[in-house]
């Protein structure tokens, strides 16, 4: 079967650039050798930030909150987006001189989007937080959303416009007929001129393939949530020196991250919760929301993430091979860029360029 362009992964990024090429007139086959949303997209921790970022992703993370506020005009969902903003609070004032600096960075190239809270206005945002923090880095507009009902919204509206996906189909190999990519999966054999590397925490193998090897560690970050609780918590709450990702849901219940790992076995595509961490981020729950000591764990889980060693994503065109494109490697803050990722990518292939930056995230930088 030969189409205009084949993507490997089925998630947030390979959807969305599905979409954009989609939208672009091109007729585009995704490959998923699982159900899309099976590891990373669809069990992520939904945030929408641009608070914290590294430099070179704060144009993409700009552009991508500007999206997320009119989602709808692009997916035909709201994907149960809540922008009630994300702060960093600091707990004394070392963690504060800290955010200080960031804040400076930030401002010397050119956003104003993180902007120093005082203690006042911290409790006034976070009522509920314990006594004893002195100020926050704060970012109004932030926040998060659902990552499956996302993922769910662009899948459907890419298949609205043509895409065809094949689930339950594993690639098995890559080859090189004349001006061809020919994939070769467990199911059947797909051609098309243009290849997309959307694989996740398997863009490693497909990079091989490439002979294009890249030093991609697999990472499982734990998640916990809680019963339904009344509601007390508007932004989206982390901490200067400690891992913490923390939230109300839509409907009460408390979503609980802080980028613990998992035990993980990439042959069996399996994850093991580790309790022992996962009480380290009870503690700092407990100490930073008193009010959430007694309250009960209903389930907690762990998502395959590709992380790259320097915690930035590879973006953009082969270093080796022709016609070859990759979007990997988010390290557990992708969900937000994806639907900027996606026109990157239709850019790069309609257009021959980004109307971005994306220089710094080029997979010939290792």
């Amino acid at each position: 079967m030969k189409v205009d362009v084949v993507i490997i992964g089925g998630g947030l990024m390979g959807s969305s650039t599905a979409l954009h090429l989609a939208m672009g007139g091109q007729k585009v086959i995704v490959v998923e050798k699982n159900s899309p949303g099976r590891h990373a997209s669809g069990v992520n921790a939904g945030g929408l930030r641009r608070l914290n970022r590294h430099p070179a992703e704060i144009p993409l993370a700009v552009v991508a909150a500007q999206m997320w506020r009119d989602i709808y005009s692009l997916v035909g969902s709201d994907c149960d987006v809540k922008l009630t903003g994300q702060v960093r609070v600091a707990e004394n004032a070392g963690d504060l001189q800290k955010l200080e600096e960031r804040a400076a960075l930030v401002s010397s190239l050119g956003f104003d989007h993180e902007q120093i809270i005082d203690r006042d206005r911290l409790y006034q945002l976070v009522p509920a937080l314990a006594p004893h923090c002195v100020g926050a880095l704060y970012t109004a507009g932030d926040g998060f959303a659902r990552p499956y009902h996302a993922l769910t919204a662009f899948r459907r509206k890419a298949e609205s416009l043509g895409v065809e996906y094949r689930t339950g189909c594993r690639v098995i190999g890559l080859d090189r007929l004349g001006d061809c990519w020919r994939v070769v999966t467990e199911q059947a054999k797909f051609d098309a001129p243009i290849l997309v590397n959307c694989a996740g925490a398997w863009a490693g193998e497909i990079c091989h393939y490439l002979d294009e090897p890249v030093p991609l560690k697999v990472g499982a970050p734990m998640m916990m949530v809680t019963e339904r609780l009344p509601h007390f918590l508007d932004p989206v709450v982390g901490v200067a020196s400690r891992k913490l990702s923390f939230k109300q849901m839509h409907n009460g219940t408390v979503l609980i991250g802080g980028a613990y790992l998992a035990d993980h076995d990439m042959v069996a595509e399996t994850t093991a919760i580790d309790f022992v961490k996962l009480s380290e981020s009870s503690r700092t729950v407990q100490e930073l929301f008193p009010r959430m000591t007694d309250v009960r764990i209903v389930r907690t889980w762990a998502g395959l993430e590709a992380f790259m060693p320097d915690r930035i994503p590879v973006i953009g065109a082969s270093g080796k091979a022709p016609n070859v494109y990759h979007a990997f490697g988010f390290s557990a803050h992708g969900f937000q860029l994806s639907p900027v990722v996606g026109r990157i990518m239709s850019e790069l292939i309609l257009d021959h360029k980004s109307s971005l930056a994306i220089e710094p995230f080029s997979i010939q930088r290792f």
